[in-house]
């Protein structure tokens, strides 16, 4: 038997779970009965789920001060309203807020980002690429001249490779 969801507030076993898509990108919450009524969900007016999210996200005394970035005048109330802040340093001012809803959405709050396969390929042969040259010199300054052919000899390979992967 699969193990039952549990709550994103309370770790109780889940029985309501919520799914909304805005701007073609999926957001779940899965909540307790107790959860799912104190927040509103069932109230048939309707909810956000970043109103959802927000709200699970504050402490009492976020909630009762209402929190406002001193750049825009942006506001927690403005933020539930949009879904979005009102400049970029919204982002400093409101971060006891959105890092907790990134950690629950995410794997993290840093964006690693990716970097093409063939990128790879190139920075890899050019870094290789860079040493022997480097090798190379120390070789001929030290009077080692095998190693220094040897170096030679790979530094031609490894641009024959080079130039293979990056077509003119």
């Amino acid at each position: 038997m699969a193990n039952p969801l549990k709550c994103d507030l309370c770790s109780k076993p889940a029985t309501v779970h919520l799914t909304q898509i805005v701007n073609n990108k999926v957001h779940k919450v899965d909540l307790c009965e107790s959860c799912a009524q104190a927040k509103g969900v069932t109230d048939p007016s309707g909810f956000s789920l970043a109103d959802l999210l927000l709200k699970a996200s504050l402490n009492p005394e976020e909630t009762a001060g209402g929190m406002r970035c001193e750049n825009c005048g942006f506001t927690q109330n403005d933020f539930k309203k949009h879904g979005r802040f009102g400049c970029p340093l919204c982002y400093e001012a409101f971060r006891s807020i959105v890092e907790p809803m990134l950690e629950s959405m995410h794997n993290g709050t840093a964006h690693t980002g990716k970097v093409p396969h063939r990128a790879l390929e190139r920075k890899s042969l050019y870094d290789r690429l860079t040493k022997l040259e480097l090798d190379l010199n120390e070789a001929i300054k030290s009077e080692r001249y095998e190693d220094a052919a040897r170096a030679r000899d790979e530094i031609s390979q490894v641009k024959q490779a080079f130039n293979a992967k990056i077509p003119d």
